[in-house]
């Protein structure tokens, strides 16, 4: 399942960090999550060093979204592990808000991932809370 490139890892990570921000609320709890993302695909690597560059590539990335092409490329079930992630990042909080639901209504429109998919994933990380 797992065929992503560690630039890769970057890239997505970085869109993580990007969910993460969007309620201007960058959580330790959501810098915990991001780097489990990380270590679940490099499993050798520093992750927190990882998380520092992506961390880096999103602040200075006003074309954050051009990492969903990375994604997209990708098997259906390595888009839904990071919609996965993403959710558990944004429901962190407990509070779903607008920009948060529009930005993953836009990743999945962009990397061609079900709505409906999209929608389970979100209702069995809240059932599972």
């Amino acid at each position: 399942m797992k065929n992503l490139d560690k630039d890769n890892i970057i890239g997505v990570a970085a869109l993580l960090v990007h969910a993460a921000k969007i309620d201007e609320h960058y959580t330790n709890d959501e810098r915990v999550l991001v780097k489990k993302f990380i270590k679940s695909y490099l499993k050798d690597d520093n992750e927190e060093d990882i998380l520092i560059k992506a961390e880096e590539v999103e602040k200075n990335s006003n074309q954050l979204l051009s990492f969903t092409n990375i994604i997209k490329k990708n098997t259906e079930e390595i888009k839904s592990d990071i919609i996965k992630h993403l959710w558990e990042i944004i429901i962190s909080d407990k509070t779903i808000d607008q920009y948060e639901s529009n930005l993953m209504r836009r990743i999945c429109g962009l990397i061609y991932f079900p709505d409906k998919m999209s929608a389970e994933i979100k209702l069995r990380i809240i059932n599972s809370r």
